[in-house]
């Protein structure tokens, strides 16, 4: 083996044993720590405990939970029968619990004189109270 292979492969391995002698130095804290996230809690309702509704446009509705809560409910596409409909009901795949967020799987049905008419839901959104404030008495459930 010539001199000039060998030096070089002293050189490499000198230079990796350094680097691994300040290793343990870098890692002494251990890793980086991820701080967790601060997770709101969910903002779900029991489909029976509705106490009244008002429709929004063929498009959205206002639903009344219990006695101060109240969530909106955005519609895909235009529910026909709402605007004239005097009860209805919301249905969520698996579950009574109608959670808020977009990807919601939840659907509102209105009775209809063809049958139930079933609107899907694309938004739930639970109201603040200054959201509830600003919004017209007329329009309140």
């Amino acid at each position: 083996m010539s001199a000039h292979i060998l030096t070089r492969k002293v050189l490499a391995l000198s230079g990796l044993l350094s680097a691994l002698a300040f290793a343990p130095a870098a890692w002494a804290d251990g890793p980086a720590k991820v701080a967790p996230k601060a997770t709101a809690p969910r903002q779900c309702f029991y489909s029976s405990n509705m106490s009244s509704f008002k429709e929004a446009g063929d498009q959205a509705v206002y639903i009344r939970v219990g006695i101060k809560d109240l969530y909106r409910l955005d519609l895909f596409g235009t529910c026909h029968d709402l605007r004239w409909a005097q009860t209805i009901g919301v249905e969520s795949r698996g579950s009574s619990w109608i959670c808020a967020g977009s990807n919601s799987d939840a659907v509102l049905i209105v009775p209809s004189t063809l049958g139930p008419e079933r609107c899907m839901v694309t938004e739930v959104k639970k109201l603040t109270e200054s959201e509830i404030d600003a919004l017209p008495r007329k329009d309140r459930p």
